[in-house]
C-alpha cells in the first residue's frame, strides 16, 4: 500500500481485495450521509456477507445506500442479493439481469466503484469475492485498485448518472464511459503509448487489443521504449489466453518483453508509462470494453506510478518470461492455436460490434 498527497488530492494504491477490502469495509461503516456501490460482480457469501452486512448496518442508521449490479456478472445470486438489501431499505438495480437480452440489451455494466459521502472513492479491477482476498495463506487474484481523497470524489459523486464524463482534479483524471462506448477510455491508453519515451509496462487480464493498439505497442518499442507486457497464464475465461497467444510472436519480433503469470489468475486492467503516468481500472484492453461501462483513472504522480512500478516488477519477476523459442510449435498445435485464437478474437470483436451498433440505435 502507497499513499502520496499532490495538489490537494490524496491518492492511495492498493494491492487486491486484501488491502483494498478493509478499507472498503472501514468506509462504508463510517458514512454519515450516501454509499454508492457499482460493482460487475457480488458474491452474497464470505467476504461479501461482510459487505452486506456493512451496507446494511449503513442503511439502517439513515444513511442513502445505493448497489448496483450487472445481471451477468453476479449471475444466479443477482436476485435473492437485491432482496437482502431492499428488506433493509437500501436502493438495488440490476443493470441488465439476463431477461433483457430478449430486448436486445446485452451490454454490460463492467465499472467497479465505491463512494463513500463524496469525499473517498475506490476503483480499479476488484470486485467483491473471495476470488480476490488473501486466506490462510491462498493468495488473491493480482489486481489492482486506487483510493481517492479530495475533490475529484465530490466531482464523482455529481457526475454518478451523467453518462460518459471527463472528470479532473490536480493530478487525477477520470474517465467514465456511458452509452457511446469505451473509446474515449482507449484513447487514453493511446495518447500514454505515443508520448512515451523511456518505458511502458501493461498488466492485462484479457488483452485482445485491435490492430490499431498493437501497431502502438510496436511502434513504441521500435523508437526504443522499453515495453513490458504482463499478462495472464492462466484465465477464468474460456480461450482467452489462446487469443492472446496469437499475438505474441509478432510483438516479440518487435522487441516487446512478454511475461505470464501463472501463481493466481491476474486480473489487473493497469500500465505504467516512463515512470510518472499510472492508467487503472476496470477497463480491459479488449472488444467489449469498448462498449461495456468502465472506469479509468489516470494519474500523473511519480510517486503513485513508482508503487505501481513496484507491483509489476514483483510480479513479473515471479512470472514466466516468454520468449520466441516459447512459440514454436507443431503444425496441429500451431493450427489450433492460431485457428481457435483467431476465432475467438473475431468473435469478441463482432459481438462488440453487434452490441455497440445496437446500443446507438437505441438512443437515437
Amino acid at each position: 500500500m502507497l499513499s502520496a498527497q499532490t495538489r490537494g488530492q490524496r491518492i492511495t494504491l492498493l494491492d487486491g481485495g486484501a488491502e483494498a477490502y478493509p478499507r472498503m469495509l472501514e468506509a462504508i461503516a463510517s458514512a454519515t450521509r450516501r454509499v454508492h456501490l457499482e460493482v460487475y460482480a457480488f458474491e452474497r457469501e464470505g467476504v461479501g456477507s461482510r459487505f452486506v452486512s456493512a451496507l446494511t448496518a449503513a442503511a439502517h442508521r439513515g444513511v442513502e445506500v445505493k448497489v448496483i449490479v450487472d445481471g451477468w456478472g453476479t449471475i444466479g445470486g443477482s436476485r435473492a442479493l437485491a432482496d437482502t438489501l431492499r428488506a433493509s431499505g437500501i436502493k438495488v438495480r440490476i443493470h441488465n439481469p439476463l431477461t433483457s437480452i430478449l430486448h436486445g440489451r446485452i451490454w454490460r455494466n463492467h465499472r467497479k466503484i465505491l463512494l463513500v459521502d463524496d469525499t473517498v472513492a475506490f476503483l480499479g479491477g476488484i470486485n467483491i469475492g473471495d476470488h480476490y482476498a488473501t486466506e490462510e495463506g491462498r493468495p488473491g487474484w493480482a489486481d489492482l485498485a486506487l483510493e481517492l481523497r479530495g475533490d475529484i470524489c465530490a466531482r464523482l459523486g455529481a457526475r454518478l448518472t451523467a453518462g460518459a464524463s471527463t472528470l479532473e482534479a490536480g493530478p487525477v483524471r477520470l474517465l467514465l464511459s456511458g452509452f457511446g462506448g469505451g473509446w474515449r477510455l482507449r484513447a487514453r491508453y493511446l495518447a500514454a503509448l505515443a508520448q512515451s519515451r523511456e518505458k511502458v509496462v501493461l498488466a492485462h487480464a484479457y488483452f485482445l487489443p485491435d490492430r490499431g493498439f498493437v501497431r502502438a505497442l510496436k511502434r513504441a518499442a521500435k523508437r526504443g521504449v522499453e515495453v513490458n507486457l504482463l499478462l495472464a497464464g492462466r484465465s477464468d475465461v474460456p480461450f482467452a489466453r489462446a487469443a492472446t497467444m496469437r499475438l505474441y510472436r509478432t510483438l516479440l519480433h518487435a522487441g516487446v518483453r512478454i511475461h505470464e503469470w501463472t501463481a493466481t489468475t491476474l486480473h489487473a486492467k493497469a500500465a505504467v508509462v516512463d515512470g510518472r503516468r499510472l492508467l487503472v481500472g476496470s477497463f480491459n484492453l479488449d472488444p467489449l470494453s469498448l462498449v461495456n461501462l468502465e472506469t479509468l483513472v489516470e494519474v500523473e504522480d511519480a510517486d503513485v506510478a513508482e508503487g505501481a512500478t513496484h507491483w509489476m516488477e514483483r510480479h513479473m519477476a515471479q512470472a514466466r518470461p516468454v520468449g520466441l523459442e516459447d512459440c514454436a510449435r507443431s503444425g496441429l498445435q500451431r493450427w489450433l492455436l492460431d485457428v481457435v485464437g483467431l476465432a475467438v478474437a473475431r468473435f469478441a470483436e463482432h459481438f462488440a460490434s453487434f452490441v455497440g451498433s445496437r446500443r446507438m440505435r437505441r438512443r437515437d
